[in-house]
């Protein structure tokens, strides 16, 4: 076999082992994938969204559909975390879609989140966690929840 022809066979057999990832799949973070299913158009870290929102987005403490729950930095989460409110279950709990939280750069859609504030304000909570087949075991310190005038009138 010529020289070429080893490289060839050498190239079709690492082909045909490489895994194949449909077109269509893509590696989300959390901020790319929020700003493109919410009104919310901001850039940057999670961490900055909530800053970045003064002035020019509403800043509540309360949840409604389609506003954008940011979460505080962490040891866990230098870079904060922000999800979409999907649909607000009752006063304490809700769900999110959001990427990049279980599973690195999957989407999750209709995730449960459950205020577990001792006031009942939204400052904490805790989320699903597919490696634990329900809620997570760490509380989530919030910044709380960006929207547009629209979603505050709802």
């Amino acid at each position: 076999m010529t020289r070429f022809g080893a490289i060839r066979a050498t190239m079709a057999l690492a082909l045909t082992i490489l895994p194949v990832t449909p077109v269509h799949a893509q590696f989300w973070q959390c901020v790319t994938f929020a700003r493109s299913i919410s009104a919310i158009d901001l850039r940057g870290n999670a961490k900055t969204w909530w800053a970045q929102a003064a002035g020019r987005y509403l800043r509540d403490a309360l949840p409604t559909a389609g506003s954008v729950m940011t979460f505080k930095p962490s040891g866990t989460m230098p870079q904060g975390h922000v999800a979409v409110v999907r649909e607000v279950v009752s006063a304490r709990e809700v769900l999110l879609d959001h990427a990049n939280w279980s599973r690195p750069g999957r989407v999750e859609r209709g995730v449960r989140a459950v205020d577990v504030s001792a006031k009942g304000d939204w400052s904490v909570v805790r989320v699903f966690y597919a490696g634990a087949g329900g809620l997570g075991t760490r509380v989530n310190a919030l910044y709380g929840f960006i929207k547009t005038a629209a979603q505050s009138a709802s």
